[in-house]
């Protein structure tokens, strides 16, 4: 294939960036804490749905089960998430009161980052955005994501 032939833009590089870039803004915001983004939306969704199925807490993250692992034990060493068997061969995680005190400590942080980002997008822009990444991860799933 032709260099000429291929799209101009590729999705999957420009999410990556905006990912990227949005990424560096939240995790400064929380560096004080001692988190990244990642850490506080697993702690986050954990804390939302507690005791958590490590394959449940994978699926909403959209992260593959051996990722999810890697991402964990950082957190887990840092004594902020359980992680225990749970029904059959399953494991669950839980915060531990540590969890919840670094979670409910780095949330004004986050809220605050959170309202600026949305702030400076514009309420117009961000509701498309939302609505928009929402409607192309399920477009991208059913075209292939799978695959």
């Amino acid at each position: 294939m032709h260099q000429e032939s291929l799209p101009a833009v590729c999705a999957c590089t420009m999410l990556r960036k905006a990912a990227r870039t949005v990424g560096r803004v939240y995790d400064e915001a929380l560096a004080g804490h001692g988190m990244t983004t990642a850490q506080f939306a697993i702690l986050r969704h954990v804390a939302r749905d507690e005791p958590l199925a490590l394959s449940r807490l994978a699926e909403q993250l959209e992260m593959d089960r051996s990722s999810l692992y890697r991402a964990l034990a950082p957190i887990e060493k840092r004594g902020w998430v359980v992680v225990k068997p749970g029904a059959g061969r399953s494991k669950c995680a839980t915060l531990s009161e540590a969890g919840r005190a670094a979670l409910h400590a780095a949330e004004p942080d986050w809220a605050a980052i959170q309202r600026r980002v949305e702030e400076e997008a514009g309420s117009a822009l961000w509701s498309v955005m939302k609505a928009g990444l929402k409607s192309l991860t399920e477009s991208v799933e059913r075209a292939g994501g799978g695959a």
